[in-house]
């Protein structure tokens, strides 16, 4: 068992992420998407914080060059802020099961981010899969449902799609751009880069647009700040030390793949915990998409 131990983390925190979209999901709905951004964000920032003191020493990046700053910086305004300011509408609009199966488009979008900006080569199966993964995406999103089968009056919505589109996308472009920021540097200093940008573009916004009165009801909102906190220990916390543990103690390739299985982890949770009802067509989707990404690494 110890020989597999790094797929296992990778496994572990495709389950964490499942989780902590579901717990997102119902602490947005309470207190809407954009507080939640704001509390998200904080709490995570908080666990790294404990979490650099304990590893590197220091509370904050103040190591950090210029440069790093830069790059990281921009990544977590088009990552951190744009990309998961769609992804949490999404989670409202279409729920958690399809803004995770949109979100499988993230790793075929980088590459080719990649291939376009830093010249990365596209192996033929790398191309095969990213159709792959898109076929499977289309098709289970071209299902026809009935209104209950997922929450909010029409499902699933275009609007909801459009932003989980929107989410894949700036996740794919913050990754991008985030390599270019890590050359040499600490994943955990660069995450709180990323923090620390995202959560002051998520403060500005809440001042620009006077959600100052949204964002006091929701910190008084106990059952949401609940959510909330499981969410960010599960996601940004818990998740991401075991997706880095899982790229130390396996191939980065198979960790990639693993880690990518969270739309078919969350079709179980979401049908036990949201009620909603997944046909064949949503869980052989969800199958096929994820082997597309599997087939984007092997390549």
């Amino acid at each position: 068992m110890t020989d597999h131990l790094g797929e296992l983390a990778a496994l572990g925190t495709a389950v964490c992420w499942a989780l902590g979209s579901l717990a997102f999901t119902r602490a947005g709905r309470r207190i809407g998407s954009l507080p939640l951004n704001v509390i998200r964000l904080a709490l995570a920032l908080l666990f790294a914080v404990v979490a650099g003191l304990a590893l590197r020493g220091r509370a904050l990046p103040t190591d950090a060059t210029a440069e790093q700053w830069w790059w990281l910086g921009l990544s977590g305004f088009v990552g951190y802020f744009l990309g998961d300011l769609c992804q949490f509408r999404a989670f409202i609009e279409i729920g958690p099961r399809l803004t995770l199966l949109i979100m499988a488009l993230a790793p075929p979008l980088t590459a080719v981010i990649d291939f376009a900006v830093l010249g990365q080569r596209l192996t033929p199966l790398s191309l095969v899969g990213m159709a792959i993964t898109l076929a499977g995406v289309a098709w289970v999103l071209s299902e026809r449902t009935p209104a209950a089968a997922t929450p909010g009056p029409a499902a699933p919505k275009l609007r909801g799609i459009l932003l989980g589109l929107g989410g894949a996308f700036g996740q794919a472009v913050g990754l991008v751009l985030s390599k270019r920021g890590m050359v040499g540097y600490e994943a955990l200093a660069g995450a709180q880069i990323r923090m620390l940008v995202g959560l002051a573009c998520f403060v500005a916004l809440v001042l620009a647009t006077s959600t100052g009165p949204r964002l006091r009801a929701a910190l008084g909102d106990r059952g949401a700040l609940g959510y909330a906190t499981v969410g960010a220990l599960l996601g940004p916390f818990l998740g991401v030390s075991l997706a880095l543990f899982a790229l130390q103690r396996t191939s980065a390739g198979v960790a990639a793949s693993l880690l990518s299985t969270s739309p078919i982890f969350i079709i179980p949770l979401a049908a036990r915990l949201e009620g909603e009802r997944v046909g064949v067509r949503g869980l052989l989707g969800a199958v096929v998409a994820v082997a597309g990404v599997a087939l984007l690494f092997a390549g």
